[in-house]
């Protein structure tokens, strides 16, 4: 069995959390802290099932919905699980014209 592959964010998703705890924080601390520990205890189990999740809208990637509002974005690799972003579901995912 090969080994599990490990669990990478890229700046991108890290300037995600960042946006959404900011955003939520200042109506609630106690929300904003929960969101992000789901979040991230969602992506830490990705190793175990990383193709548990829909195929993503951009080519080679993956979506998990952690909650109606908020999307984790992946890609799998041979090594490696890279969380390319965290977005809210209002915002346009692909920005710039599709890969096929």
């Amino acid at each position: 069995m090969p080994p599990k592959p490990e669990l990478k964010w890229t700046q991108p998703a890290n300037n995600d959390l960042l946006m959404i705890v900011d955003g939520i924080s200042d109506d609630s601390p106690t929300a904003a802290h929960n969101l992000i520990n789901e979040i991230e205890a969602k992506a830490a189990a990705l190793p175990d099932q990383p193709k548990l999740y829909r195929p993503g809208r951009m080519k080679g990637t993956r979506e998990l919905v952690v909650r109606p509002n908020h999307v984790l974005i992946y890609r799998i690799t041979d090594t490696t699980i890279d969380v390319l972003r965290v977005l809210h579901a209002r915002q346009n995912w692909p920005s710039g014209p599709q890969s096929s």
